[in-house]
């Protein structure tokens, strides 16, 4: 609020004094502007052509000349030229850094990038327990980070109540023998022993041995079920073994999981089976292929993102866990007519595009935008296809056609 009435009150004491200065200047018999009832100019004390400073405009000569506050060429106006806009010739133009352009119709992909962050597959993730509680007492897989095949050995647990399940499926073996006569009862002891064991995930190799030499296993070999790194391991010598204790994390990194945070207003661009290229910092010039598979439903109220998830192949182990990536989505777009970011000026209330005139005059335009491409901006409404516009220096123009119609004032 207080830097609204220093700049209304300085606005106010630049009128007065440009108005102060043109009365002076009449007074003094200097040239002065003489407008008819609808603002056109008719004569500078009766001469037929005017010359201003287009950085100050209540410089006035009627004669050829330089700028007596920043020594810019006076430039020449014609009596009926119109007193609306901004006029510069190209010479000026070049000085303060003006350049133009047109609005034209664009529909090419553009490109959308984000940042991501490489995580695991959740379907490709196996946690190990074991079903029977005991202590292990060799561990095979001893160090997080071993890749392990599966079926392989991972550690040997001895469990009495495993041991004591052995002896009875020995007994109810022995049984079926004598009790020949009683056959179908004896046959569903022993199968009942048998399915207790493989429930406690006993093979059924390790069965038959304990069948073929009449003992049993006093330590049992926990097993793998499924390739992939060791992320996690909580399996030590010497330590009790219970069912609820997760043992091992097992990931298969040969596909990844990548989470890209989109923008809420970029969101809509992106569909599930949507491509993307993935790129690392630290291998430069190499990209992934990754495909989206799902989007979140809900929005980050701190960062007003939307996670996407792409989902990768990952030869060679490039993508690790936990490592950032850049994201870079190909967007189809629509034809829109656009001009470049540079030249809409937004002011928050009103958003300008000045265009081109003949005569370098330069005419500001309202206008209604769009989305961003790429550097352009849609315009949805206030151009047509093809119009000349400023499409820098533009902060200056309207400097300029605001001091401009403020003096008018």
């Amino acid at each position: 609020m207080k830097l609204m009435k220093t700049l209304f009150f300085g606005l106010i004491a630049m009128i007065v004094f440009g108005s102060g200065y043109l009365l002076r200047q009449v007074q003094e018999g200097k040239p002065a502007v003489v407008r008819d009832g609808a603002g056109k100019i008719v004569s500078f004390d009766g001469q037929k052509h005017d010359y201003y400073c287009p950085m100050h405009p209540h410089i006035h000569s009627d004669k050829p000349g330089k700028c007596p506050i920043c020594n810019m060429a006076l430039v020449e106006r014609k009596a009926d030229a119109p007193s609306v806009g901004v006029q510069i010739d190209t010479s000026q133009q070049q000085l303060i850094g003006v350049e133009t352009g047109y609005a034209t119709v664009t529909n090419d992909a553009r490109q959308l990038q984000a940042q991501g962050k490489v995580t695991y597959d959740e379907t490709a993730i196996t946690h190990v327990h074991t079903r029977v509680e005991g202590w292990i007492e060799d561990v095979y897989v001893d160090f997080t980070g071993k890749w392990v095949e599966r079926g392989q050995p991972l550690l040997t647990i001895y469990s009495p109540e495993m041991l004591a399940s052995q002896r009875e499926l020995l007994l109810a073996a022995k049984a079926k023998q004598i009790l020949a006569g009683q056959q179908e009862s004896s046959s569903r002891m022993f199968e009942a022993a048998k399915s207790r064991l493989r429930f406690w995930e006993m093979s059924d190799d390790q069965i038959e041995q304990v069948l073929r030499t009449g003992e049993p296993i006093r330590f049992f070999t926990l097993y793998a079920h499924h390739s992939g790194y060791v992320t996690d391991r909580k399996a030590f010598p010497h330590q009790k073994a219970t069912p609820d204790m997760e043992l091992y994390t097992i990931v298969d990194l040969n596909r990844v999981w990548i989470m890209a945070d989109i923008f809420e207003s970029d969101v809509a661009q992106i569909r599930p089976g949507q491509t993307a290229k993935v790129s690392m910092a630290y291998l430069p010039g190499k990209t992934l292929n990754a495909r989206v598979n799902f989007v979140q439903p809900t929005v980050d109220p701190v960062t007003r993102t939307i996670k996407v998830r792409l989902e990768a192949a990952n030869p060679g182990l490039h993508l690790k866990p936990e490592m950032f990536v850049a994201v870079d989505f190909q967007v189809p777009s629509a034809a829109a007519l656009t001009v470049p970011a540079e030249a809409v000026l937004d002011s928050g209330v009103r958003k300008v595009v000045y265009v081109a005139k003949d005569g370098g005059r330069f005419e500001a335009r309202d206008v209604q935008t769009g989305e961003r491409r790429d550097g352009r901006v849609v315009i949805l409404s206030g151009l047509s296809p093809n119009e000349k516009i400023a499409t820098s220096g533009v902060f200056l123009l309207d400097s300029e056609s605001q001091l401009k119609r403020a003096i008018k004032q």
